[in-house]
């Protein structure tokens, strides 16, 4: 990015790579973690689970590459290393061990419950100070929502 481009951001630009940073981390998690539950699903409503989960896998990698970009723009480093995600991660990760469909269904409409709390308060945080990581932000916030209501939607049908 620019020098003008970096000169309209009001953060400590440091503070900002660190939460830049944790939510690259909690997204390639994500990704795994939606991505190998879709291989490994069993039970009712297998296929169309798998089907969600492989959806939510490809979003969470478009923000990660939403992330970096933004990073790369303010003259940031994305985490280089894969290892480092379990140690920059808000949300953590939950190895998809019972490859039950409700099990894997709940452990990640907690993880999208968590990324919905990461967002906010990152949007929070760049309101006013940062429009294009806010739009950004908002975006990503908006994949999670909608995320967690369409694995909500599944579980609630599998209990009719």
């Amino acid at each position: 990015m620019g020098t003008k481009g970096r000169e309209i951001v009001d953060l400590d630009l440091n503070s900002l790579f660190e939460s830049l940073n944790k939510a690259y981390a909690d997204e390639w998690l994500a990704y795994y973690q939606y991505w190998v539950g879709a291989k490994i699903a069993k039970g009712p409503l297998r296929g169309p689970v798998a089907s969600e989960l492989e959806e939510h896998a490809e979003d969470e990698l478009k923000h990660a590459g939403m992330l970096v970009e933004r990073m790369i723009q303010l003259g940031g480093t994305p985490i280089l290393k894969p290892e480092d995600w379990y140690k920059m991660t808000n949300c953590g990760y939950e190895a998809p061990e019972d490859p039950n469909v409700k099990t894997l269904l709940k452990q990640n409409i907690k993880g999208e419950q968590c990324a919905i709390n990461v967002y906010k308060n990152l949007l929070d945080t760049v309101k006013d100070k940062d429009q294009i990581t806010y739009n950004m932000v908002l975006e990503i916030l908006e994949d999670e929502v909608e995320h967690e209501e369409d694995l909500q939607a599944i579980l609630e049908d599998m209990q009719l």
